[in-house]
């Protein structure tokens, strides 16, 4: 059966959500993120990508990275910065804070979620946001971090609890402030939900002519070519079975493919391979021989030849270098 190769990808890459700040704010105010390098550990020790929100469920402000133009977010929107980029919340564009220190994050997250924030001067309340974070894996192979732009915006100020992303408000909202018991795992799977929700809005919203590994889930030809590699990646797939599976020509499947998530199929499923073996390896207690059968390889000779020449690295070396510590 076809697989769902955005669920596939999220997967695969680990998506973890966790760490969650309940932000109350009084203007003026200002307030930067931590480095990933301090937030990271203690979200998916070992990941690599950080991927930054913030759910505005009072209250109007403005949010962008560090250098570039903020935009304005109100109640009822989310603003995810999907590469973790150094970036401002403030009352008014144009503010700047200190940097947070290590040792400010350590305090902040030493207790239970969510962590509690005051920000700004003793007036009247004027922004509350649920603030958090996402970690995943961006190596060997992340075709959806690849495309996503830096920062998106979404939600409807107006249009209250009826559409998901208003429940998703409602309901951070509410674990937030009741602190019931397994409300830090339930944030959690809210966040990563959130984001693949999200994720959706950026891809039913993309232009006809937009490029990438989204727009081509979006086409019916290359998303079903996708869905198939997704489902069988061990499979010997050749281009002309893949292009008869999909009701295309080899030579168009292989151009429209190309034009839109810019490497050709079998490149892709190459790719895809290293991706889910790298998964396995991390993992810590499959053998050799199996990961290759899942990715497709009829040895472990002849996989490890092949991860070595995708990755940099032999097998063994990514399995030591993802062991926790």
């Amino acid at each position: 059966m076809p697989a769902d190769a955005l669920s596939d990808v999220l997967r695969t890459v680990r998506l973890t959500g966790a760490t969650f700040f309940d932000v109350v704010a009084r203007n003026p105010w200002v307030a930067e993120q931590p480095t990933r390098e301090m937030v990271l550990p203690k979200i998916l020790p070992g990941a690599e990508h950080l991927i930054s929100y913030h759910v505005i469920t009072e209250g109007r402000c403005y949010a962008g990275i560090i250098g570039e133009e903020p935009i304005a977010v109100d109640a009822g929107e989310v603003v995810v910065f999907t590469r973790g980029d150094p970036h401002v919340m403030s009352s008014q564009p144009g503010m700047r804070a200190q940097p947070v220190t290590q040792e400010e994050v350590d305090v902040a997250t030493a207790g239970s979620l969510p962590f509690f924030r005051h920000v700004g001067d003793q007036g009247p309340v004027s922004v509350k946001l649920v603030c958090g974070f996402l970690a995943c894996d961006s190596r060997p192979f992340n075709p959806l971090l690849d495309h996503l732009p830096p920062v998106i915006k979404a939600g409807n100020p107006q249009g209250g609890d009826a559409n998901w992303l208003g429940q998703f408000i409602r309901l951070a909202r509410s674990e937030s402030a009741d602190k019931r018991a397994g409300g830090e795992g339930v944030l959690a799977k809210l966040s990563e939900l959130m984001f693949i929700e999200v994720v959706r809005q950026y891809l039913e919203a993309l232009p006809p002519e937009q490029a990438g590994w989204l727009a081509g889930l979006r086409d019916p030809f290359v998303g079903k070519a996708l869905s198939l590699l997704h489902g069988s990646p061990a499979r010997d797939w050749k281009i002309e079975e893949l292009a008869k599976d999909v009701a295309l020509s080899r030579s168009v499947l292989a151009e429209r493919f190309t034009d839109l998530v810019g490497m050709p199929p079998m490149h892709y499923l190459a790719k895809w391979r290293m991706q889910i073996a790298a998964g396995l390896l991390s993992g810590g207690n499959t053998n050799m021989a199996t990961i290759a059968a899942e990715v497709g390889y009829g040895s472990e000779a002849a996989f490890s030849r092949a991860f070595k020449k995708s990755v940099g690295v032999p097998p063994s070396a990514w399995r030591r270098r993802s062991a926790p510590n």
